[in-house]
């Protein structure tokens, strides 16, 4: 045992030497900004998410499920709002500073359109720590159905992954993953938000179907935009492109499972039920996912969202 605690402090010890080194190479000027100066916030609002998952499904055991009818609508159009602001403010900044949409290096000068940029993706990351509000409110109205392991997966590897995001590469081709993300958030928040005004307005939600087709869609553009640049060699960091295409494909499995799930595994002869039950059988995966929106950093890049799940059976 003597040998393998001698393993153990070399493993922490390379940790930390590791982790020291690559703070030297983080972007200063987000060093200040909130959150950022530390991952452990970070891993704090995570664990207190995954912490919420395990305890409030046990205490709501007992009681009513809460309607949150108001909160729904006014949550989901305010995230409306937040991602349309995310996405002009990266598509602005990033057309004022001539961003290629091919390969895009970070430049962590204090350039205006450079420090835009890197805000927008900051809020970026913190819309994704908003976004644990998705699945608080599925617990507190007791829509377990809804919670399945694509959307907490999406959930709790956005926020943290777009931490590293932020920290080592807040701008070039990080802005791709989060503008198309972004912009795809701002239809499954107004679908989730439209959907919470019930029966009456959920009719016209035929839609529904087609924001998971974009999202897989954007999976797809983000390993197709990673491999185009790796193809020609952008100095941007190889094992960030790598990571970046095995999440995206981790979202593609996931998601094109709740596709199939909720979409194509129907018996014919439901013709008149359809509608409710792919809605029900989408809530059941809890499928939609939420969009990723790192570019750079690739990994979040993926936009999913799980979300859509949500008006299901509102």
């Amino acid at each position: 045992s003597g040998l393998s605690m001698e393993i153990i402090k070399h493993i922490i010890n390379d940790t930390v030497e590791f982790y020291r080194w690559s703070l030297t190479i983080a972007d200063k000027r987000v060093e200040k900004w909130p959150l950022m100066d530390s991952p452990l916030p970070t891993l704090a609002i995570s664990s207190s998410y995954l912490l919420f998952l395990w305890l409030g499904p046990k205490y709501m055991q007992g009681r009513e499920p809460l309607q949150l009818r108001k909160t729904l609508i006014l949550y989901n159009f305010s995230m409306v709002v937040l991602n349309f602001f995310i996405f002009k403010e990266l598509f602005l900044a990033a057309r004022a500073a001539n961003y290629s949409y091919i390969c895009q290096p970070v430049d962590y000068s204090d350039d205006p359109n450079e420090v835009r940029v890197a805000a927008a993706l900051w809020w970026y990351f913190i819309s994704k720590g908003v976004e644990y509000l998705d699945t608080v409110f599925f617990i507190l109205r007791k829509k377990f159905n809804q919670i399945s392991f694509l959307h907490v997966y999406h959930h709790c590897t956005m926020f943290t992954l777009w931490w590293i995001g932020i920290k080592w590469v807040a701008g070039g081709q990080s802005f791709f993953g989060a503008h198309m993300n972004a912009a795809i958030h701002v239809l499954m928040y107004l679908y989730y938000g439209l959907a919470a005004f019930g029966p009456k307005i959920q009719k016209y939600l035929w839609w529904k179907k087609y924001l998971t087709i974009i999202q897989m869609i954007q999976f797809h553009v983000t390993i197709g935009h990673t491999a185009l640049s790796l193809y020609s060699d952008c100095p941007f960091p190889k094992w960030m492109h790598w990571c970046l295409i095995g999440y995206a494909l981790t979202f593609i499995i996931l998601f094109g499972n709740f596709y199939y799930q909720t979409y194509r595994r129907q018996p014919r002869r439901e013709t008149t039920a359809k509608p409710g039950k792919a809605l029900h059988n989408g809530a059941a995966n809890g499928a939609l996912s939420s969009s990723n929106g790192k570019t750079d950093e690739k990994p979040a890049e993926s936009g999913r969202r799980k979300r859509k799940g949500r008006a299901k059976r509102d």
